[in-house]
């Protein structure tokens, strides 16, 4: 079911207590939605705290890359961590963090010259574009900073957007990085697919019964899926750029916009 919106989001408060009720779990960006400059915000980390002792599952989906990851999945009370835009998955199994990738070993290898041969031609054609320093621990993409340690006006940040694509693959713009990768996975079929690998249940007939949180442009395919899609606050930095809205917005910024969705959740249940 996909939830077609242009119309500004209502504020948290809007959300009605009985729909809260009924949610099965959390789904969340990390960059700028749980996070600030990098680092997990106090305010965001006790939510994810909160949440994991009233057992309300939380799945953080991310255009971060494997290496950057593996810390924090481990760190962080969270069921999951679903890392490059839907490429690689670490699941809590058994007291330990076991990874899982989206596709098979032969294709990954077959891509990563191709991801090489594109970052290559962005960096030679696109002036000051530079990788993102998380980029050693990539296994399935490639990331270009525009925001974090380096800035890319909008022009420029459009014309990596079009070599990926016209090299093949699909790209995405955070608030912080343009990503690009090979392949039919995003972050909808990262997120059915840990609803299916950790609880065996389909997402799609549940759409309106897990809540999703996010910052950015590229948060809109789940705003658009999701009925009880959440922004935090600095969302709004991206106005001009928002086709798809989600049905509501925090007071509060990252971290501590996180936060009043989890308090929200909590005080409904009780």
């Amino acid at each position: 079911m996909r939830c077609s919106r242009s119309a500004r989001p209502l504020p948290l408060s809007a959300l009605p207590a009985a729909r809260l009720r009924e949610v099965l779990g959390v789904m969340t960006d990390i960059d700028d939605t749980l996070t600030r400059d990098g680092a997990i915000e106090p305010v965001a980390l006790g939510a994810l705290q909160a949440l994991a002792a009233a057992q309300v599952p939380v799945i953080a989906i991310t255009g971060r890359p494997l290496g950057w990851s593996q810390p924090y999945a481990a760190a962080w009370p969270v069921a999951a961590i679903v890392a490059e835009n839907g490429g690689v998955a670490l699941l809590r199994q058994g007291g330990r963090i076991v990874t899982e990738f989206a596709q098979a070993a032969a294709l990954r290898e077959r891509n990563a010259q191709r991801l090489r041969e594109v970052a290559a031609q962005v960096l030679r054609q696109v002036p000051g574009a530079r990788l993102a320093r998380d980029s050693d621990g990539r296994a399935t993409d490639i990331a270009v900073d525009h925001a974090e340690f380096a800035h890319l006006a909008p022009a420029a940040i459009a014309q990596v957007v079009a070599l990926m694509q016209a090299a093949g693959m699909q790209a995405t713009v955070s608030s912080i990085h343009v990503n690009g990768w090979f392949g039919e996975h995003d972050k909808w079929s990262a997120a059915c697919w840990m609803v299916q690998r950790l609880f065996g249940r389909a997402l799609a007939p549940e759409t309106g019964r897990w809540l999703y949180v996010g910052d950015s442009t590229n948060d809109q395919p789940l705003f658009e899926r999701f009925a009880l899609a959440v922004g935090v606050a600095n969302l709004m930095h991206f106005a001009a750029e928002l086709q798809v809205w989600p049905a509501y917005i925090t007071r509060a910024e990252r971290g501590a916009g996180f936060a009043e969705v989890a308090q929200a959740l909590l005080a409904a249940r009780g």
